[in-house]
Parts: C-alpha cells; structure tokens; sequence
C-alpha cells in the first residue's frame, strides 16, 4: 500500500471509484430488501438486469481501457496493427449477438443465453490474467487469443438478450419504456466508468493480470445477481416452448464451437471483414423476406428500422476511436499530469451518468408537450455533435502548435460531445428496436442492431489502422488530419438525415401502435 502523502491523481481517482462502488452496492443491497414490486415507478426486475450489466460492462470496459496498451506494450504489436485487432475484437463482439439473439429466440430462452453468455465471458477474463512473458513468440499468446474468443461469444449471449429482457418488462405503449432504457443505459456506463477506472489503474501501475483479473471477479458478481435476481424478472425470459435438456446442452454445445471458430477468426482480420459484407447482405436479406409477409405498417416499421440500424456503422466507427487511435494519441501526445493513459477511458461513461437522467427527464418532457424528436431526428443529432467533437479537438490540438502536448482539456470536450451524441442514439435505438420490431423476430432484429455496431466497431479499426501511416507507428500530424477529414464528412450527413427524418417518422406508424399481438403474413 502506498503512502497516502506520495498518491497522484491516479491514485485518488482510483481511490475515489473504490468507494463509488461500495456505496453503489450499498443501494443495490437496499433495493433487493424492498417487498415493493416497482422501484421509483419502474419493476423491479428492472435495477435487478440494471445490476447485471452493470458487473458485466465493469469488467468489459475494463478489459476494453487496456486492450490497445496491452498489444504496444506488451505482445509488441505496431500501433496500426494493434488499432485493427482492436477494432476486429469489437466487430465480433458485436456481431455475435445475432447468434446469441437467434438461439434465444428460438429456443433456449433470453434468461438461459445470459446465464451461459456470463458463465464464457467469466472464464474469457480469467484467461486474460495468463501473460506469459510477453512479445508475438511467446506462445502463450494463444491462450489470449482464446481469452478474446470467449468474451466474443459470451458477450453475443448476454447483450442483446439482457436488452430484449428489459423491454419484456413493459408494455409496447407504455411511455416509461425510453426512460427505462436509459436508467438501463446508466448502469452499463456505471460499470463502464468504475471497470475501467479500478481495472486500467491495477493493470497499467501493479500489473496487466492483476486488472484482467478483477474484470474476471466483477463478470462473476454481475451473473451472480441476475441468478438470484430471478423471481423480479416476473417469468420475462423463458424459453418460447418446452425445452428438452439434451436440447438444450446441444446450444450450449454450439457456443462452444463458435469458440473455437473465433478463435481462428480474431487472428486473421482480413477474414473477417469479408465475412462482415456477407453475413451482412445475408441478414438484410433475410429481414427483406420476412418484411414483406408482413401487413403494411408492420413492414413499413421494418423499413424504418433500417434506417436507424444503417447509421450505425458511421456512428460507432467515429466514437469507437476512444479505444484504439484516440486511446493511444492519450497516451503520447495529450499533457495527462502523471493520470494513467487507460483512466481517460472513465470520462464518456461518467459523463453518460451525469446526464442520462437530464436526457431521460427532457425527452418526456418534451414528449409531454408533443415536441419530442423523433428517432430518426435524434439520430442525426447525435452525428452532429460525434462529428463536431472531432474537429473540437483538431483545433485544440492545433491552436498550442504541432510540437506542444494537446492539453487535456480537448479530451474532456470531445468525449463531452461524443457523449450527448451517443445519448441521442443508443438508449433511442434500442428502445426503438425493441418497439417497433414483430413479436417473433425481437431477438433477431437486437442482434442486426448490434451487428451494424459490429461493422462500426470494424471501420473503427481501419480508421484507426490509417492513423498509423505506411510505417505502422501514430503519428500526431496524420491522426488530426484524419480526424478532421471524418468530422467534416459526418457533419455533411447529419444534415441530410436529419432533412428525411419526417420520412421515415411515418414509417414507424407511432399512431397506431399499440400492445399488439403477433403480426400474421398476408
């Protein structure tokens, strides 16, 4: 234990989280005592999934603040291979829920696909405490690869089915449903901002498997309290009919083989962006058929959804550069007073914690005096302000002179930004989807959701992969020429979302949905 007169910034910020995370469970063990079935006027089933994400982004995120710094400093990546890795690792991550979504859907239930998603994402973080001796020849660099394939396929079973579950609680016209995903959302940003303080302090200061490691211990937690947390969720969940146990361990069975194919996939990313193009005109596809055996308004719902779902790529390719390109340009060229590059990583979800509930409170307000925008609206708010953040923090950079530290004080406005951007976008889209998707493909159409952040996740890379030039290494002149290209270019585009958003307001039929039973073909 160090010396309290020697901490640093780092040392109280860590400190700080540690004590946010004891009062945090404090108010859960509060919560779970109360007889009550609504909590603040939502289920309680509610802060029981709230707490589950929770312990799962904390160790996600965690993991996630590290994982850029892990592949330069100790497997000896170059930065522009290390960016691509990262960003392969985020397009799987999300591209496996369609996996997850689908034998959920079908069979084994939303509630039994978190229980096994969580039991791989638990034994994905304990693997990633190996670290061998470091550098690509040591081989203990495929027991990391195999580390990153069970969270992929862990996280494809626990994301989009806990989110499925959440809207199960609630009717199709109840209007707590975008307050209650974003309440939701604040619990994942909670876990995020405390999973990659507490996480990314022990790895960068003791130890990379000493944070690997607590990331292990908060995935545990987090599935411990969705198992007892059982009997709020109020039977949402279940498997669709029957389940047989030799079944049902034959999709376990399959998990596990899509284990061992990720396992190959990870290491080769060319691969998977190919497998990103098909999969994705497959799925299209796919929603295009059973589109039009739909009624009208059911199917114009579905067009609208993939308007929504097409944004996604542009969105999260431009956010997601706070993992790779901007983690490392932290790292080297921004003045941090001794704070640990990965604690930076804290500053969106702290940000998502501090304003979630004035979001929440402002669109129903305005949605009380009929003013409320609509999804495809917020949607091109949300570009506005990612792509505004960027060319903020090419002029801060530019205005101290190309030979000068960025001051951090632009790493705080371009999360800033990208944070209010992401609040008019994920909470909306997945309430959205939730929504307006038919009955019998709920599951499927969070996993397209998931899937087109997939593709962002992997353009994420390549933008990040082009920051490291010919040579492989970052430099400071071509990331902010970069960033302000692709600032420009998303500003151009919000302003044509935003000008056809009435459109496609019109597909969604708000005025006649209602609590409806299963769409039947025509």
């Amino acid at each position: 234990m160090k010396d309290m007169a020697l901490w640093n910034e780092g040392d109280w910020i860590a400190a700080i989280a540690t004590i946010a995370l004891f009062a945090i469970l404090a108010i859960g063990g509060i919560i779970a005592g109360r007889k009550s079935e609504e909590v603040v006027g939502h289920p309680r089933g509610l802060f029981v999934l709230f707490y589950a994400e929770m312990w799962e982004r904390f160790s996600y995120y965690g993991m996630r603040a590290l994982l850029v710094l892990y592949l330069t400093k100790h497997w000896l990546f170059a930065d522009s291979k290390a960016n691509l890795v990262y960003g392969a690792y985020g397009a799987l991550v999300y591209i496996m829920p369609v996996l997850g979504g689908i034998l959920a859907d079908r069979w084994l239930g939303q509630r039994k696909a978190v229980i096994f998603g969580g039991v791989l994402l638990a034994l994905g973080h304990g693997l990633m405490a190996v670290e061998g001796i470091g550098g690509q020849s040591d081989p203990t660099i495929n027991v990391f690869w195999a580390a990153l394939a069970f969270i992929i396929v862990g996280s494809g079973f626990l994301k989009a089915n806990i989110s499925v579950i959440v809207g199960q609680l609630y009717k199709m016209t109840d209007v707590r449903r975008d307050a209650a995903y974003t309440i939701f959302y604040m619990g994942v940003n909670v876990g995020a901002a405390l999973g990659t303080i507490l996480v990314g302090y022990l790895g960068e200061t003791i130890g990379w498997a000493y944070g690997f490691g607590l990331a292990g211990i908060g995935m545990v937690i987090g599935l411990i309290i969705f198992l007892i947390g059982k009997p709020a969720l109020r039977g949402r969940g279940e498997p669709p009919a029957p389940l047989a146990q030799g079944r049902e361990f034959t999709l376990y069975a399959v998990g596990i083989g899509a284990v061992a194919v990720v396992w190959g996939l990870i290491q080769y990313q060319d691969v998977i962006q190919n497998l990103l193009i098909v999969s994705g005109l497959a799925m299209l596809g796919y929603t295009l058929y059973e589109a039009f055996k739909l009624p009208k308004e059911a199917r114009e719902r579905i067009f609208a959804m993939l308007f929504l779902i097409a944004l996604n790529p542009l969105f999260w390719g431009l956010f997601e550069q706070a993992g790779g390109s901007l983690n490392l340009y932290t790292d080297r060229f921004v003045d941090r007073a001794g704070v640990p590059t990965s604690l930076f990583q804290s500053i969106n979800p702290i940000y998502i914690v501090l304003f979630a509930p004035i979001f929440a409170a402002l669109w129903q307000y305005l949605g009380r005096k009929g003013l409320e925008p609509s999804a495809p609206a917020k949607f091109g708010l949300a570009l506005t302000q990612v792509g505004l953040g960027f060319l903020v923090f090419v002029w801060g950079a530019n205005s101290v002179g190309a030979a000068a530290m960025t001051p951090v004080l632009f790493v705080f406005l371009i999360y800033l930004l990208h944070t209010t951007g992401e609040l008019c976008l994920s909470p909306v889209g997945l309430s959205a989807m939730a929504r307006l998707a038919p009955l019998h493909l709920a599951s499927f159409v969070m996993g397209a959701w998931f899937y087109m952040t997939a593709v962002g996740n992997f353009v994420a890379g390549k933008i990040g992969e082009a920051t490291g030039g010919e040579g492989g290494e970052m430099s400071k002149e071509l990331t902010l020429q970069i960033y302000s290209k692709i600032g420009w270019i998303t500003i151009g585009i919000s302003v044509v979302v935003l000008m056809v958003s009435p459109f496609v307001k019109r597909w969604m039929h708000l005025d006649t949905l209602e609590d409806r039973a299963e769409p039947k073909p025509e």
